[in-house]
């Protein structure tokens, strides 16, 4: 089930993190019911059922948030994953955008 977001995560990486000199070091893995990429061991972005979400500071948030971002619940009943934003449909299918995103998630994640 959480196999198709794997492929399409790790498809994410390779387009828009590809590994420059050995600085990069990103892993994906199941995550609940999705996926997870971690750069160092450290979470920065998962796909799931609920949608692509990146982990970004306050005012990134809070930007994507005005554009149509929702909060991270990975479950209803779940608590909301504060420092995380389910991005809109459509900065999902702005690649250029899309990718600026990713490396603004992962610089945060190294924090």
């Amino acid at each position: 089930m959480a196999e198709p977001y794997l492929k399409e995560l790790r498809s994410l990486v390779e387009r828009f993190a590809p590994r420059r000199d050995g600085d990069l070091d990103i892993e994906c893995k199941h995550f609940f019911s999705g996926a997870a990429a971690y750069e160092n061991g450290h979470i920065f972005m998962s796909l799931t059922p609920v949608g692509l979400a990146l982990k970004l500071p306050e005012r990134d948030r809070d930007a994507l948030m005005s554009e149509g971002g929702a909060a991270l619940k990975y479950f209803p009943k779940a608590p909301v994953k504060k420092e995380y934003v389910v991005l809109p449909g459509k900065l999902v299918e702005d690649e250029r955008a899309l990718g600026a995103w990713i490396m603004k998630s992962i610089e945060f994640g190294r924090t």
